[in-house]
């Protein structure tokens, strides 16, 4: 499933595997991309033009799963049309996907899928989505599930209803266990170089937070 636009030809040359997060987001930046939002993972940034956003995350095992999912259900109206996906150095991802902006009445959505009674295409997320449930459950460590609530049903620039972002790592045990021996994720997550670098640890730890994490996470690098 793909996009495409004028903005996108100047991300085409650039060396993105070999780039970390920040130097991907400058990357965007001087590109005339802008910030427009930051999730717990992920920060975002919209295209010159506004038709695009870019989502750069430092380290998010479970997007891959969401992007499996838009695989595995090609053309669903409930999905959107993915443009770019890479690897950056370091462990982070760089998706440019179609813009999405805020649903004021997700409740519905988020309704009909608990109780599975939305429409076709809908279904076809929900029970896609539980397989993949099913089976990184069983490969990723500190995995957490399918979390659909109304911050992850957006509006597309066409008028669709489209799901993001519905699974979920069990990320207070994940950095619990940063605390109690980083080796362990280290082993167990090989690219989770920039662990520590999410806004999320950002946003929500205290100056003692962050440097614990940061002496655990430096023990025995």
């Amino acid at each position: 499933m793909t996009v495409d636009h004028d903005d996108l030809t100047p991300l085409r040359d650039r060396p993105w595997a070999a780039l970390c997060h920040r130097r991907a987001l400058a990357e965007l930046v001087l590109l005339g991309w802008t910030p427009c939002g930051v999730g717990d993972w992920a920060v975002g940034l919209r295209s010159p033009s506004g038709h695009l956003a870019a989502r750069v995350c430092p380290f998010d095992p479970a997007y891959a799963a969401f992007l499996e999912l838009c695989r595995r259900c090609p053309g669903n109206p409930y999905l959107p049309r993915v443009a770019v996906e890479v690897a950056l150095d370091g462990g982070g991802t760089l998706v440019v996907l179609e813009f999405l902006a805020p649903l004021g009445t997700a409740a519905e959505v988020v309704r009909q899928w608990r109780q599975d009674d939305g429409d076709a295409a809908l279904a076809e997320v929900r029970r896609t989505a539980a397989e993949i449930d099913a089976e990184w459950r069983e490969t990723v460590p500190w995995w957490d599930g399918i979390d659909l609530n109304a911050g992850n049903v957006r509006r597309a620039l066409d008028g669709r209803v489209v799901l993001i972002d519905v699974f979920c790592m069990d990320g207070a045990a994940l950095y619990g266990q940063i605390l109690k021996d980083a080796a362990v994720v280290r082993d167990r997550l090989p690219q989770s170089r920039y662990a520590l670098d999410i806004p999320y640890i950002a946003r929500e730890s205290t100056p003692d937070d962050i440097h614990a994490l940061r002496a655990a996470w430096n023990t025995g690098v």
